[in-house]
């Protein structure tokens, strides 16, 4: 399979040095923004304050695109993070060395257009990011037509290196992820499947050695009136050999979710509920929790599920790696005029199997927004958040509920 994906990459880096040379347009975009915020009790309680934070960051986009014609484009991100007052980029002086290339990859298109390639680094999403939602190094190539989209996405997760065995410690991700539109009614079935030889030495696959881990469902989709209606259902499956022991890993989660977002007048309201599966019995040799492949994220509310300031979660929330939790939450805005909206959500969150926590209740959550509109592309919002916490985010001495305050100022170009 790893030489399968080779090839894959080799045929296409040739198709892509062979099409015709044309004149260059360049297009240049961005984004910037600025937080400050307080989180306080993260910990669940206040004596320690081992998660108290009070800062402010930024963060910088600027993108890049070569235009060679409407069928091949060369694409670049590249992002500069900062804490103020650290010394990477932040101290007296601002010259630390702090620069990411997010995206860099080939966009091009041949049979006639129907057939899209993208190869480098680049962006993806696979089940609304329940499995993946990360720039990654790899392959992904695209039949398309009217009303449908197959892409086939190769992902590099792990390079084991040059060495004896060294191949054999390659660690990749293959999916498959269709997408169908009838109308107002889509289907996207998608499997993706994480394999390697030895998957000893990656961080995320450390435990194992022979890995072969799969992820099989559908997101479901319809539009009707003004509303958007979704449902998402997925099976983990598969098998590890254990390198700490002589029996196998027997992979057996899953998740389901639905959710459904309109207005009603000037009132926007969203809802949804999420389950995800936990494990029963941490002993045994069946794990029944959903696993997160590394590169999954869903957002959810502020504090328990990452939310505008994404840096940490609250204590034994599984946060935006959605496995041993259930969860239920919903919300609306409103414009009090064209430049202010007001938004508010809340949340109720519970591990699925209690596990090391005292309680499956983590707790309830509410959450408030005001968005202004200073200017066109620049907008402000402010934030704040409590939660309730349930003694499945902490049940000692000195319990504190967790709260968050701040803001955030931003700019797209």
């Amino acid at each position: 399979m790893k030489k399968l994906s080779v090839l894959f990459l080799a045929a296409a880096l040739v198709l892509a040095f062979t099409l015709p040379a044309a004149a260059v347009d360049h297009s240049f975009g961005g984004y910037w923004r600025i937080r400050a915020f307080t989180q306080k009790n993260f910990s669940g309680e206040d004596t320690t304050s081992a998660q108290d934070l009070t800062r402010m960051d930024s963060r910088t986009r600027l993108y890049y695109t070569a235009k060679f014609s409407d069928d091949f484009k060369f694409v670049n991100k590249f992002e500069f993070d900062w804490v103020y007052g650290t010394s990477t980029l932040g101290d007296i002086g601002s010259d630390g060395k702090e620069f990411e290339i997010k995206n860099s990859y080939v966009d091009f298109n041949t049979w006639n257009k129907k057939l899209n390639w993208k190869i480098g680094i680049q962006g993806y999403t696979i089940a609304k990011g329940f499995i993946f939602s990360d720039d990654f190094s790899g392959l992904n190539i695209a039949y398309q037509g009217d009303g449908y989209k197959i892409p086939f996405i190769w992902i590099k997760a792990y390079e084991g290196g040059m060495g004896q065995n060294k191949n054999d410690q390659d660690v990749d991700y293959y999916a498959l992820n269709p997408y169908f539109k009838l109308g107002g009614f889509g289907i996207n079935p998608y499997a993706m499947l994480t394999y390697s030889d030895d998957g000893s030495a990656w961080s995320s696959t450390s435990a194992f050695n022979d890995v072969t881990m799969w992820w099989l469902g559908a997101d479901f989709d319809y539009k009707v009136e003004g509303w958007n209606l979704w449902a998402s259902a997925i099976y983990n499956g598969g098998d590890a050999e254990q390198n700490a022991s002589t029996e196998d890993m027997n992979f057996k989660g899953y998740l389901f979710g639905l959710g459904a977002s309109g207005a009603i007048g000037p009132v926007g309201l969203r809802g949804q509920f999420v389950y995800s599966s936990g494990d029963d019995d941490a002993t045994d040799n069946d794990n029944d929790a959903f696993v997160n492949p590394k590169g999954a994220s869903y957002y959810w509310s502020e504090i328990m599920g990452m939310g505008t300031f994404d840096n940490q979660t609250t204590a034994n929330s599984p946060g935006s790696q959605i496995s041993n939790l259930w969860f239920v939450g919903g919300g609306a805005d409103y414009k009090i005029i064209e430049s202010l909206k007001l938004s508010m959500d809340l949340w109720y969150a519970q591990l699925a199997e209690k596990g090391t926590a005292d309680d499956e209740l983590l707790g309830t959550e509410l959450d408030f927004k005001a968005t202004w509109k200073i200017m066109p592309k620049l907008n402000l919002d402010l934030i704040a958040a409590y939660l309730f916490a349930g003694d499945g985010t902490y049940a000692g001495s000195s319990q504190a509920d967790p709260y968050e305050l701040g803001a955030r100022l931003s700019l797209s170009f």
